[in-house]
């Protein structure tokens, strides 16, 4: 059976960051590994040098975060929050951990995402994830080193593992990241077709839609019924036209 729990790093740039990412990985009984875009230097020279090697060898490059979580139903992403708005829900790093767990008792894949050394997550990054947690580090230095901050909430996932396979009741299973982007790209044509949406705010209204429907939470058969009506929907107003 396959790790349900998927760590995602974006952009990394140093090889002892993502080494120290690997051995955290390692040290928890974690294995599913994707790194996307990364300095391709720091990437080769981590694989080789790390002690944690096999998680490295086995892990996925992606060019892009849809790539890295494609099968996963809920995509948490870090932040250190600073003053960014950030428009999707924020918890503590005890309370994300426990929501990750109660996913991750229903048999169900999630990606837990980390961003570059320098700058985080990006305002795109963070439109696919369904909310963000973060450590509780004081005000005055809230970042903190990449693979830290790994070891740090793999630590907290583990604290109470017994609780991942005992899930309180049964869940009908949620939408995967694919059919959350395909539900975002036909509600975007539907917004396009209609005027709502205008040349000059199409970046900026995707991610809203995107966020919007990471939050309501749509379960995998109501989003084939959805996606099922707005294509009904589109279709009749292009031949409308």
């Amino acid at each position: 059976m396959s790790d349900p729990l998927r760590i995602v790093l974006v952009s990394s740039r140093n090889p002892l960051n993502i080494g120290a990412a690997a051995r955290a990985m390692s040290n928890f009984g974690f294995t599913d590994l994707r790194v996307v875009n990364p300095y391709d230097v720091a990437y080769r020279e981590a694989r080789s040098a790390v002690r944690s090697h096999y998680i490295l060898e086995q892990s996925r490059q992606c060019s892009t975060v849809v790539e890295a979580i494609a099968g996963c139903t809920l995509v948490v992403g870090t932040t250190a929050v600073g003053n960014r708005d950030l428009h999707i829900p924020l918890y503590r790093l005890e309370t994300g951990a426990e929501l990750l767990r109660e996913h991750l008792a229903s048999s169900a894949k999630a990606a837990l995402l980390f961003g570059s050394e320098k700058f985080g997550l990006s305002n795109d990054e963070m439109s696919h994830c369904h909310w963000l947690m973060r450590i509780p580090t004081r005000s005055e230095h809230g970042s903190m080193n990449l693979g830290q901050a790994v070891a740090i909430c793999l630590y907290e996932m583990r604290r109470q593992a017994a609780a991942v396979n005992q899930p309180a009741f049964e869940k009908p299973p949620v939408a995967s990241s694919e059919e959350l982007e395909r539900l975002t790209a036909v509600l975007m044509d539907l917004l396009v077709e209609s005027g709502y949406a205008q040349e000059r705010t199409l970046e900026s209204t995707e991610l809203k839609l995107r966020r919007l429907i990471r939050r309501i939470n749509v379960a995998s058969n109501d989003a084939e019924a959805l996606l099922g009506m707005l294509r009904h929907v589109l279709w009749k107003m292009r031949q409308a036209r």
